[in-house]
């Protein structure tokens, strides 16, 4: 059995459940991106879509050859946008690295008019992926949505360096958890509240980083 084929068929057993390894791994790359991004390290996002890919065999496992009871295909989508948005923000943290900055990214809150923005866009793409997922049969279409127009915008919030990407995460995660449990994608679910818990340090981390660069350019803050 090659690496490809462990990864899409093996389990592990923990009590009386089967648990995909690759939504095991999927979800420590990501956490392990949410960490480098908290660190405003360019190394998130390449860390990230090696998450996204996995994770998106997990959401769709009937197309790779190991189905479940239920395919959630926002849960999928929201993977396959990640992929671009992910090639964006790691775009933008790159070229400001390159041109000599000290970190990747300066947070800061929206303007009124980028809030206003998000708001609209945000209305917009859910209700497009309310009905394009209904269509596909996704399971629970209304709490797909929510979860994969949520992603789209704090994922372009954090490449943007908004500070409220991540009170946008913790909206997602609030939803996310008991849909994950409902549809029995539990490593997913546990690491949506792992998630959860460290989009509020996150949040706390970017507001003090941005309180504190009004202060002190950029340029003198020195990252590990």
């Amino acid at each position: 059995m090659n690496v490809i084929d462990w990864l899409l068929h093996a389990h592990v057993t923990i009590g009386d459940s089967q648990l995909r390894v690759r939504e095991i791994v999927g979800n420590v790359f990501g956490l392990a991106s949410a960490l480098l991004g908290m660190r405003r390290l360019v190394a998130a996002w390449p860390v990230g879509i090696v998450g996204n890919v996995l994770l998106f065999t997990v959401f769709v496992g009937g197309i790779f050859g190991s189905p479940e009871d239920k395919d959630l295909w926002g849960q999928a989508g929201r993977q396959v946008f990640f992929f671009i948005l992910s090639v964006y923000g790691w775009y933008q943290w790159y070229q400001t690295r390159h041109h000599g900055a000290a970190v990747a990214v300066r947070p800061r809150w929206a303007t009124g008019r980028e809030r206003l923005e998000l708001l609209g866009i945000g209305a917009a793409l859910y209700a497009i992926s309310f009905f394009v997922l209904r269509a596909l049969g996704s399971w629970g279409p209304q709490w797909d949505a929510w979860i994969l127009t949520g992603s789209i915008l704090a994922t372009y919030g954090m490449a943007r360096g908004f500070v409220e990407f991540w009170l946008i995460w913790i909206a997602v995660d609030a939803v996310g958890v008991p849909l994950l449990i409902k549809a029995e994608f539990y490593p997913s679910a546990w690491m949506y509240v792992i998630y959860g818990l460290f989009c509020v340090v996150g949040f706390a981390s970017w507001w003090k980083i941005q309180n504190r660069e009004r202060v002190n350019p950029p340029e003198a803050v020195v990252v590990g």
